[in-house]
């Protein structure tokens, strides 16, 4: 069974499954299953029974789709995303992203936690991705291209959806949330950086480091999904700096720091309420 087939056929189970079908999609990154407490869960789908899909083997990831209301809208989170790291293919690891779109969905809203390369960052605060740097070494979209699914050659210019950032800043200036704007630059990971990339990352002009969204983020614009990205900044990635670092910190930062996300995505599907 070939790539289109098995996203299909997951996609046909899904759908098969749920009652409605959501236009926003959350993608939780490490720490961040807290954003789902704001949600009214209706339907819970594990990873395991989706046929042909991957199963999540990260710390601080679940492995299953929920979907419900939030905010009076419809929403399928993702509560645990795959990464590169463990094996995955780049096709296997934005999967989910592939079914978001064939199910209809015209948001997508995702989340990670990162590490902060820029000085003035201090741990414990949002940063709204404004742009990327693919440094993982690989790309999504390499082989045939799906004509169904998206151009051969996706426009880039604007992968976080301008709008869509103007409204997550005034949200977070509306409930008094401390935010930082920058680019985040993803790794293949699973060790964290040394010094001397985390100093290469900063003359590439980066603010914050991780080892995820990147590849989700292509295939979402590949499939004309409106991306919102908000990194949890979980601790200073400073070269001349830089500390012994462990996933259970960066998790639990980002759990405290889920919760500001949480409220800045509640409060942008406030201005989206119309269109959705």
């Amino acid at each position: 069974m070939d790539y289109v087939e098995k996203v299909k056929n997951a996609t046909n189970f899904v759908r098969s499954k749920i009652d409605h079908m959501p236009k926003v999609a959350v993608v939780l990154g490490s720490g961040l299953d807290v954003i789902k407490e704001a949600v009214d869960v209706s339907q819970k789908i594990e990873y395991k029974d989706i046929p042909n899909f991957p199963i999540s083997t990260a710390p601080g990831h679940a492995g299953e789709m929920l979907f419900g209301r939030w905010n009076e809208t419809e929403v399928v989170l993702m509560n645990g995303r795959f990464h590169y790291y463990e094996g995955y293919s780049m096709k296997e690891v934005t999967m989910p992203i592939r079914l978001f779109q064939l199910l209809g969905v015209e948001y997508l809203f995702i989340t990670n936690a990162a590490g902060g390369i820029n000085h003035a960052f201090v741990p414990g605060h949002p940063m709204i991705i404004t742009d990327h740097i693919n440094f993982m070494g690989d790309n999504p979209l390499i082989g045939k291209n799906v004509e169904e699914w998206g151009t051969r050659f996706p426009d880039m210019s604007a992968a976080y959806n301008p709008e869509l950032i103007s409204f997550a800043e005034e949200s977070a200036k509306e409930l008094g949330i401390e935010y930082y704007k920058g680019v985040y630059i993803a790794f293949s990971g699973p060790n964290f950086e040394t010094p001397a990339e985390l100093k290469m990352a900063q003359y590439f002009g980066a603010d914050a480091v991780g080892m995820s969204t990147v590849p989700e983020v292509i295939v979402a614009n590949h499939g004309a999904l409106k991306v919102l990205g908000i990194s949890s900044i979980t601790d200073r990635a400073i070269p001349n700096d830089l500390k012994p670092l462990t996933a259970e910190e960066v998790i639990e930062v980002a759990r405290k720091t889920g919760e500001k996300t949480a409220k800045i995505f509640e409060r942008v599907l406030d201005k989206l309420k119309e269109r959705l």
